[in-house]
């Protein structure tokens, strides 16, 4: 008899296929039951329950540098007492690099590596030169107290938080009015009185923008009630800053007639504008017909933006934080 070995291949790979299928169709594997958290002790806080996958995480204690069991406490401050003395000036005092052009300890991979001060001692002894920083000389100082530098940086890095940010603490207020106030009047006088008056527009607008910072931005990019002409009255100050004004435009066509209002776009080709009846116009252009005349409140400021100087916009900021 003969044997069809096509077709007894065929069934062959039939039966194969229907035995994997029965198998992948068993009972579903259960998930193993997760150990029950014994009770804590009468009077005692329960410990937190430990996450899934082994505790990993994006805590702080997920990276090498953060799993240091703390140093002593007398020897962290006895290194930084000599990291004041010996780093500081290189590395800053917040460990994120000085005046020097130290490096960033914070996010150093060699700091972030070391333990007990193994991968430090050999760079502080014997020096250490990186492309495109400045040279690190040797200190002869002796293991322990580099060891103790060491336990000190741990220390530091174990609080920072992402990116190399400073360690927790508080905020250092930053003062920027560090300006000439008369040479800020008188810069003022030249340049911005046309348009303001400290008696008008910008009377008490230190007290309605308490924060120099604010005040400097504002006045810096023409907001918060710098921008345009203010009057020269002795206009009460307002509660809020004044709104900014709009730019408009003035389109004087071929025969004559003049259309005022809003400026809502303008290219090479044509403008468009709203004006005061709210129906929006647009003119193509072709050369200077029409003739097109734009007010923009902004223009001074944007003039001015070229020709400030560091000096200038201190002082100046330094004369506004005098009108309250």
């Amino acid at each position: 008899m003969r044997v069809n070995v096509p077709l007894a291949a065929a069934a062959a790979a039939l039966l194969i296929t229907v035995s994997v299928r029965v198998t992948a169709q068993g009972p579903p594997v259960q998930p193993p039951t997760p150990a029950r958290q014994q009770p804590a002790p009468a009077g005692q806080t329960p410990a937190p329950a430990q996450p899934a996958g082994g505790g990993r995480g994006r805590g702080q204690a997920t990276f090498p540098a953060q799993q240091r069991p703390p140093g002593d406490p007398a020897v962290v401050q006895r290194g930084k007492t000599l990291y004041e003395i010996n780093c500081r000036l290189c590395h800053g005092a917040d460990l994120r690099g000085g005046d020097m052009g130290g490096v960033n300890l914070l996010r150093s991979q060699l700091v972030l590596n070391d333990q007990a001060g193994e991968l430090i001692l050999p760079v502080v002894q014997n020096g250490r030169q990186n492309p495109g920083m400045p040279v690190m000389p040797p200190f002869p100082l002796p293991p322990d107290d580099v060891k103790a530098i060491a336990e000190y940086v741990h220390s530091v890095v174990a609080q920072a938080r992402p990116q190399g940010a400073p360690p927790p603490g508080e905020d250092v207020p930053l003062n920027i009015v560090v300006g000439d106030a008369k040479a800020g009047e008188a810069y003022f006088n030249a340049k911005c009185a046309a348009c303001h008056s400290p008696a008008g527009d910008l009377r008490g607008i230190a007290t309605r923008v308490p924060q120099p910072m604010q005040l400097q931005n504002l006045w810096v990019a023409g907001q918060g009630g710098f921008g345009g002409r203010g009057g020269r009255g002795g206009a009460p100050a307002a509660a809020e800053p004044a709104p900014r004004k709009p730019v408009t435009v003035a389109v004087t066509t071929s025969n004559g007639q003049r259309i005022e209002g809003r400026l809502d776009r303008i290219d090479d080709f044509y403008v468009t504008l709203t004006p005061s009846d709210g129906l929006q116009r647009t003119f193509r252009r072709s050369g200077d017909v029409p003739r097109v005349e734009i007010t923009d409140p902004l223009d001074g400021h944007k003039k001015l933006l070229v020709q400030y100087t560091d000096k200038d916009i201190h002082d100046v900021t330094a004369y506004l934080v005098t009108l309250k």
